[in-house]
């Protein structure tokens, strides 16, 4: 008798119903007319829903695309969108591109004057509709462009446009994390049929508050090496009760050493020789009230007198 087990699902299967969870097939209430062939139905509540079939074969045109060029380097990965950022640095940390995550400087790709001036063979947006200044420069530099474009997305100068929900930080997340697995498993770094131990969780958005949380939590205690307690049944009893018992002085005495006597100059009596008298000048003998003049040198000599001015 057969037994109906479960079909195993392939992998664009997974991959779609990793897309519904992420909400890629979710697009705006308005949709342009360039975006009307990737669209399955219109919601009772004005909302296009995406063909997540086309997406998937989108994703595998550009995996295809990043593939063909020889030098990684020679990719742009940029976004102006704060969601987009994070997965940006990541997807560039496992292909091997250039991330610009962040503010485009006007000239990047045209003014060969500036500093940060290079010219990609392939670059890749978040957002066509934010990302407008560099889709502007690429097309002036005849660079090849992929962009994930929503329902309302612009679609001028955008050469591979990926169907997609580009303003949630859960889907942006998950189309880079699909489309840098796809590189990897065309450059033959993941084996077919294997799954990529990096996790989609890293592609995500990450709040500031969520990331101070996340790291005072992995932040470790120093640890305490202090006793906070210092009495004798906290520390318990020590080995032999040496110090139970005070020392008293007495067993201390035969281990304290003399210190030796000072000997006396013979014939020199200091208890009654009288204190030497100061080299100063001498006193009156009612004390020091009054203070007797010092005798002035030559005094017994007669002077001579003044030799005669003229005057």
């Amino acid at each position: 008798m057969a037994t109906d087990a479960p079909r195993a699902m392939s992998q664009k299967e997974t991959d779609i119903q990793l897309m519904l969870a992420a909400d890629v097939h979710l697009g705006t209430k308005n949709c342009n007319f360039q975006m009307e062939r990737y669209v399955f139905k219109r919601r009772s509540d004005g909302i296009y829903i995406i063909n997540l079939g086309k997406t998937w074969e989108k994703l595998q045109l550009a995996a295809r695309i990043i593939v063909a060029i020889e030098n990684p380097q020679d990719i742009i990965v940029q976004s102006a969108r704060p969601y987009g950022q994070r997965a940006v640095l990541k997807f560039a940390q496992y292909i091997g591109a250039h991330p610009i995550a962040g503010r485009h400087t006007p000239g990047t790709f045209t003014n060969q004057l500036q500093t940060s001036f290079s010219e990609p063979r392939l670059l890749i947006l978040t957002d066509p509709r934010t990302d407008h200044q560099p889709i502007k420069e690429a097309a002036l530099g005849n660079i090849p462009t992929i962009a994930f474009c929503d329902t309302d997305s612009p679609m001028r100068y955008v050469d591979i446009g990926i169907p997609a929900n580009n303003k949630g930080k859960h889907s942006i997340g998950c189309l880079f994390w699909l489309l840098a697995r796809m590189v990897l498993q065309m450059r033959g770094t993941i084996r077919p049929g294997h799954k990529w131990d990096v996790m989609v969780d890293l592609f995500f958005y990450r709040e500031p508050e969520e990331a101070k949380e996340q790291e005072g939590d992995e932040a470790i205690a120093a640890p305490e090496y202090g006793i906070p307690d210092y009495s004798a049944s906290a520390l318990g009893p020590l080995p032999g009760d040496q110090w139970g018992a005070q020392i008293s002085d007495a067993q201390w005495a035969p281990e304290m050493v003399q210190a030796p006597p000072i000997v006396d100059v013979p014939g020199s009596d200091w208890s009654t020789a009288p204190a030497p008298a100061p080299a100063s000048a001498p006193l009156a003998s009612d004390g020091w009230e009054t203070v007797v003049e010092p005798p002035i040198a030559g005094a017994g000599i007669d002077a001579a007198p003044p030799p005669p001015s003229g005057w």
